[in-house]
């Protein structure tokens, strides 16, 4: 797992005698009148920098900008704004932390101004933000063999109180970290038998108790649905794994539930290349699970958890499940199968099932599970369905104070009409694909063991260009947002 750059602090704000790093990032509270203004380091630069693109100060909230100063370091200048969205401050912060992260610093310097408040929020995003999108995730280019060494290793920060602790938000960016390396390996790499010896590693060095179901375990229990998609694959490598972490402390107990299809081909209803490309980040649901499962650890939060991660593969061979089979689920519910690519619907009903027996107060999964999601919302919100208004205040809320924003679906009972079936307890999914993301929900729920629970369509797990705090493609959403509900939930 990769590590995050270590962290050195100064109480007091970076002096302009002191300003000798190469690689600074300003960050500054909203308002800063001109007066304040000179007493920064470099003001003189940041003066002429605005001047010469007709902005005001107040712009850096939205639009920071970077310069090189005479001695030759580069400096990066924002504003954060509490007026602005959380989502909003993020995305500014992270085009600052970006232009100095573009020339490969091994250390940067961050020094925040304003009074104490302002100076911890805006220490907060800042370090959040480089951490993020200072980690090296996975490549395979040769060429880049010789920029190993050129990750961020350490981190200066100038204008907060030693004694100001950051453990929370390192915790989140180390969750989110885990989540998108794991999504952006390739295929070959991260197997369901791979990513099973990763967890297992994990959870020996994190304390968590493991049990793993695999597939001969779960035939002989009677999970059909989860089965019916891992026989296509020549590899009996394919597993429900089981993580827990307890809190001496905690009150309430949430199960975290995630979609872990390590490669979806479509089965025998086969993906063409352009839908195909890509697939290996199919699993992103279980990363995002097994992501807030790490932070909430590390972070000591005091919640219960239980993490459920549904890995396979759905691959096309004669032993594939196939159209207008009928199998059984855990439950007992008779599912007629009507599209073999919408496997996830499949796996996750055998895994909820497995999660909500054990009577958590809260289900929560994550999912890569419809394209009509994405055509929905785009890449920027994910989807939800929520099961009782006070938990949707909360998902919402969670959304907003994390950054990572969520949007609520309907899932009323009326649209079961269309997953009738006239030779089992109920279809798969329909062949038309009109609101399949609201159909997926409704049949999900019937799994659930009539627990409480979110189900989370991450339309959002890739983004061109970054979205929010994180630079990257691959976003990791839903772990700063998961943490954010867990801290609810627990009631911190």
């Amino acid at each position: 797992m990769t590590q995050l750059a270590t962290l050195e602090q100064h109480e007091k704000a970076l002096s302009v005698s002191a300003a000798k790093a190469q690689y600074l990032l300003i960050a500054l509270p909203p308002n800063e009148q001109p007066a304040a203004l000179a007493k920064l380091p470099f003001a003189a630069v940041l003066r002429k920098v605005l001047a010469r693109r007709k902005k005001k100060i107040a712009d850096l909230a939205k639009a920071p900008v970077s310069a090189d100063v005479t001695d030759g370091a580069l400096v990066a200048w924002v504003m954060v704004d509490p007026a602005q969205s959380v989502f909003e401050r993020q995305t500014a912060m992270r085009k600052a932390v970006l232009s100095l992260l573009g020339e490969n610093p091994a250390d940067i310097t961050i020094a925040v101004y304003g009074d104490a408040a302002q100076r911890h929020a805006a220490a907060e995003l800042a370090l959040y933000t480089a951490w993020v999108n200072g980690a090296k995730l996975p490549e395979r280019k040769n060429k880049n063999k010789q920029k190993e060494n050129h990750v961020l290793r350490g981190i200066a920060l100038h204008g907060c109180r030693a004694q100001a602790g950051f453990s929370a938000i390192r915790a989140q960016a180390e969750g989110n970290v885990l989540c998108r390396e794991l999504t952006v390996l390739p295929p070959n790499e991260l197997t369901p038998g791979a990513y099973r010896e990763r967890v297992k590693a994990l959870a020996k060095q994190q304390g968590w108790r493991r049990e793993e179901y695999d597939f001969k375990r779960l035939r002989k229990m009677g999970a059909g649905a989860f089965c019916a998609v891992a026989q296509g694959s020549d590899e009996r490598d394919a597993a429900i794994v089981h993580l827990q972490y307890r809190h001496p402390q905690a009150k309430k107990t949430v199960a975290l539930v995630g979609k872990g299809i390590c490669f979806d081909t479509g089965g025998h209803n086969l993906k063409p290349a352009r839908y195909m490309q890509g697939m290996h980040e199919d699993m992103n649901g279980s990363a995002v699970a097994l992501g807030i499962l790490l932070a909430a650890t590390r972070a000591k939060l005091a919640v219960n958890i239980d993490c459920w991660m549904a890995l396979a593969q759905n691959h096309l061979s004669p032993r594939a499940y196939k159209q207008n089979e009928v199998v059984t689920a855990l439950n007992g519910t008779t599912i007629e199968i009507v599209h073999t690519d919408a496997e996830g619907r499949m796996v996750l009903s055998d895994t909820l099932t497995l999660a909500g027996r054990q009577k958590p107060d809260v289900m929560i999964d994550f999912a890569t599970l419809t394209g009509s999601m994405h055509v929905a919302l785009g890449s920027r919100y994910s989807g939800i369905f929520v099961t009782s208004e006070a938990l949707a205040r909360d998902a919402l809320v969670a959304g907003v104070s994390s950054g990572e924003r969520v949007c609520v679906f309907p899932m009323d009972e009326d649209y079961d009409s269309v997953l009738d079936s006239a030779v089992a307890d109920v279809k798969q999914c329909t062949l038309d694909g009109e609101a399949d993301h609201i159909l997926a929900a409704r049949l999900l729920q019937r799994f659930t063991e009539k627990r409480p629970w979110i189900h989370v369509d991450l339309s959002a797990h890739g983004c061109k260009g970054g979205l929010g705090a994180v630079g990257t493609d691959c976003t990791g959403f839903g772990v700063g947002w998961g943490v954010a509900l867990l801290r609810k939930i627990g009631g911190q």
